[in-house]
């Protein structure tokens, strides 16, 4: 899976990304066009339930489920006609399947806001709008392609050709397309799949604060939710700083930083699963004494379409699988102890699985 960071200048994206990939590849400096050159960091999905099952297998190995978060470019205003950066790299990035879009909250003056003010949802509409327009450029070409090949009466380039029109009136009013998209029909969707249109993309604001503001972060969060859409809460800073650190060094830094506090605060593992989920992906795990793996797959995935992850062959030849939800293994402490208690189902072609499942399969000759 692959993000797109998107930015404005001076957002803290860089520190962000640094955080992400801990590694220092990002340039962070106070001025416009820091970042040029395209960056690539693939980021493990740390999620504690596969360390846990890696524990109870003392597993020799450990494979999470990953993401590559592409930095490209910063937009600005205009970028869709040929200003800042210009739109020139868009044609680079179709391939991603969401957007993070790192806005920022935090007020400093040492640190220039391309806009001379802290407006995150005016800068939120800036990005979007000049994506928009790159569609909507993409759209009315693709129009004028298939108007003549029309006349031709075939049914399919007729279908096409309205769907075409559909998208660029939601586009010229304004419209996300992805946030329609659930009202298409599958011919639609799939059509539009193959434009790779930005906006058809899943959005996720990542909302750079303050460590002051931490505190507050459920308050700022329910503010953008209300305004943006799918929103997290990132202290770049503050996350920059823990880079290298082991989970109980950075448990013991926040506390210093932030004082003692009883909700959880949000963590960069909160935006890099947020950003999984949005893409319609999870996982279920496998676990030896070899190693303990998450298996990414679309939601709704079938037990054979699962198994096929593993290996191409093992779809043909599934024969069933033997599952324990992750809950119940943690409960009991190990695969025997939870099949003796009756937690073990064994499960068919049409099952569907779900996120968490423990899972190993029968495969025929």
């Amino acid at each position: 899976m692959k993000i797109w960071i998107v930015w404005l200048p001076n957002v803290g994206k860089s520190t962000l990304f640094n955080a992400l990939t801990n590694t220092y590849a990002a340039d962070a400096a106070n001025f416009p066009f820091c970042t040029i050159e395209p960056n690539v960091g693939v980021v493990e999905v740390r999620d504690p339930r596969l360390y846990e099952l890696a524990r109870q297998s003392q597993s020799a190995k450990i494979i999470p489920a990953t993401i590559d978060f592409v930095d490209i470019a910063w937009l600005v205003k205009g970028a869709s006609q040929g200003q800042g950066m210009g739109n020139a790299f868009l044609g680079n990035i179709k391939n991603v399947d969401a957007i993070v879009h790192v806005v920022r909250h935090f007020a400093d003056e040492r640190i220039i806001h391309v806009n001379g003010r802290v407006d995150a949802r005016a800068d939120a509409e800036t990005i979007c709008t000049e994506l928009m327009l790159a569609d909507l450029d993409q759209v009315e070409k693709k129009i004028w392609q298939l108007t003549p090949k029309a006349k031709s009466g075939d049914a399919t380039i007729k279908k096409n050709l309205s769907c075409l029109t559909q998208i660029k009136e939601h586009l010229t009013n304004g419209i996300w397309l992805h946030d329609i998209l659930s009202t298409l029909d599958e011919d639609d969707r799939s059509f539009i799949n193959t434009l790779h249109l930005l906006s058809a993309k899943p959005m996720i604001y990542a909302i750079n604060v303050w460590l002051d503001d931490l505190p507050r972060h459920k308050e700022i969060k329910a503010q953008y939710d209300e305004q943006l859409g799918t929103c997290c809460i990132v202290c770049a800073a503050l996350e920059a700083e823990m880079i290298g650190m082991q989970a109980d060094e950075k448990q013991s830094f926040v506390l210093d930083a932030v004082g003692d506090t009883t909700a959880p605060l949000p963590t960069l593992d909160t935006l890099i699963a947020t950003a999984f989920d949005a893409v319609g992906l999870m996982y279920y795990f496998t676990t030896w004494p070899q190693e303990t793996r998450a298996w990414t797959i679309p939601k709704w995935s079938s037990a054979p379409k699962a198994a096929g992850k593993i290996h191409q062959d093992f779809e043909k030849k599934f024969i069933r699988a033997e599952v324990i939800a992750y809950s119940d293994l943690a409960h009991y402490g190990s695969w025997t102890k939870a099949k003796e208690a009756g937690k073990l189902r064994i499960e068919g072609k049409e099952y569907i699985v779900q996120d968490g499942d423990v899972m190993y399969f029968r495969i025929g000759g």
